[in-house]
């Protein structure tokens, strides 16, 4: 009797949002965001979700840029908390959690609201110190005749190459975590209400309700290798060495198979070991220990090369001693990172320490690489996104090879879907990351349009990434072709491979 008179029961609605202040996985602030609703008169904690910090982390960052960017984030973590516990609590309520796409409009009505405010503060601070400007400085027109005026300093060499130049940094607004971390909260909530998985939830929001007929789980894309800029090594180019299992396995078979190949990895940097001694005997002129064992933030093993072919013939290596094969029973993606890599004076790429390259020249590298070797099926961010004629050139020669991705090379989720084409270079996906003012609305949108200009998309963690495992259900239920999650270190990135493991087991 009692389920039957629970049909006729009031459907839940929001009663209360709480924000706090929490830790990611590299132990900076960022925000958690729970949803408390009513049920059958009853005030019930829902769910909630950690979102991800994101900026880039610097291994060996200056002091001062270390403590400017920690004010930077505590400020905007408490100004979200505080947008969480006050306005968003008081617009949120009564609401039904299920009703996504309504609660993601109020979101974003607020955050363009709070945009405007911020705008109309900057224009009242440039109108008073114009006004409090002196006016003794003597103008242009004032110098005697002849004479031309002088730039005060140094004068600065032009660059040897002219390149375009870098486009500006995407402000963030502070507290723009508010509106990422409480859409994302919602979609849990409506899950956990209808009582179905989170993917599940997603993918009925982006069918508008229409049971998926088949649900597909996205290939990992597991970072084995470390050796980019602010590695021990030469090598400067390859910020993340990443495995992508052929697509015949299960998920568990492909993790199965990276940790073995992970293991071996470790065993062959290990020069103390048996395997070890002769590793170096045989490849003492490739390899070099610069660095063993050292986890990077990502979750990988941090290695110190010298020359593009190391880690790759250490991959190759570490293959064949466990019977498999690169390019069959393993592919390789590069997350090449090639915007840390610019030199604006000389106009190049750093690929190696003291060695550059022009962004003509970095694109016949590349593809002498793919054709050394074929197992590369990816290469992200191969080029900056500035670099357009770069990039239609490598997809010209490359894009029948290789996936070509942008990763810091697209714009941001909230510029993408007004404009898709706006700041994004000719390339064959995007990876995707929930940060910041991004909404669950704003991701099954954007999913639509890449799906429909046949774009892969990729969804992927940041840097500062966050214990919740929600990512995973969204890639899975907004049907993303690749996930990117790092490593198989570290808690916060293992806590998604498991997810992924569970979700497979259900589907």
């Amino acid at each position: 009797k009692a389920n039957y008179f629970s049909k006729f029961a009031k459907a839940p609605v929001i009663c209360k949002l709480v924000g706090r202040k929490v830790l990611d996985g590299v132990g900076r602030p960022t925000l958690e965001v729970e949803i408390y609703c009513i049920i059958k008169n009853y005030e019930k904690r829902i769910c909630s979700t950690v979102i991800s910090s994101h900026s880039q982390i610097l291994e060996n960052a200056l002091p001062e840029a270390t403590e400017a960017d920690e004010k930077e984030r505590n400020d905007s973590v408490n100004t979200a908390v505080e947008w969480v516990n006050e306005s968003l609590n008081a617009m949120l309520r009564d609401l039904k959690p299920t009703d996504q796409c309504n609660i993601d409009k109020i979101l974003s009505e607020y955050f363009i609201r709070k945009v405007e405010e911020k705008k109309e503060i900057q224009k009242e601070g440039k109108e008073e110190s114009t006004l409090a400007l002196p006016s003794c400085f003597p103008s242009a027109t004032g110098l005697p005749e002849g004479k031309k005026a002088t730039t005060i300093g140094k004068k600065v060499p032009g660059a040897e190459t002219t390149i375009p130049p870098a486009e500006p940094i995407e402000s963030v607004l502070c507290g723009s975590l508010a509106i990422g971390g409480t859409s994302l909260a919602i979609a849990k909530a409506g899950a956990t209400i209808s009582d179905i998985p989170l993917y599940l939830h997603i993918a009925l929001l982006k069918r508008n309700q229409d049971s998926p007929k088949e649900m597909t789980m996205p290939l990992p894309m597991v970072t084995l290798l470390n050796c980019g800029k602010f590695s021990p090594g030469k090598l400067k180019l390859m910020k993340e060495v990443m495995l992508i299992p052929p697509v015949q396995l299960s998920l568990k078979q492909s993790i199965e198979r990276a940790l073995d190949i992970q293991r071996e990895m470790m065993k062959l940097l290990e020069p103390t070991c048996k395997g070890g001694r002769k590793f170096w005997g045989l490849f003492l002129f490739y390899f070099q220990p610069a660095a063993m064992k050292r986890i990077s933030h990502l979750g990988c093993l941090i290695t110190g090369c010298d020359n593009l072919e190391q880690p790759l013939l250490l991959l190759q290596t570490a293959c064949n001693n466990i019977g498999l094969e690169l390019g069959t029973d393993m592919y390789l993606a590069i997350n090449c990172a090639a915007h840390e890599l610019i030199d604006y004076h000389k106009g190049k790429y750093e690929i190696l320490t003291g060695t550059f390259r022009s962004p003509d020249e970095i694109v016949d590298m590349y593809v002498e690489l793919i054709n050394k070797f074929p197992s590369i099926i990816a290469l992200v961010d191969p080029l900056r996104k500035e670099d357009r004629k770069q990039w239609n050139n490598i997809c010209c020669a490359l894009g029948s090879k290789c996936f070509l991705i942008a990763e810091d090379a697209a714009t941001s989720i909230s510029k993408l879907i007004p404009d898709q084409d706006i700041n994004l270079p000719q390339c064959s996906g995007i990876v995707l990351k929930y940060i910041n003012q991004t909404k669950v609305s704003d991701l099954i949108e954007l999913t639509g349009l890449l799906d429909g200009q046949r774009h892969i998309t990729i969804l992927g963690s940041p840097d500062g990434e966050s214990s919740d495992d929600s990512l995973v259900d969204l890639a899975v239920g907004l049907g993303a072709k690749f996930i990117k999650l790092g490593g198989l270190s570290r808690g916060e990135r293992v806590t998604k491979y498991n997810r992924l493991l569970a979700i497979e087991e259900e589907l």
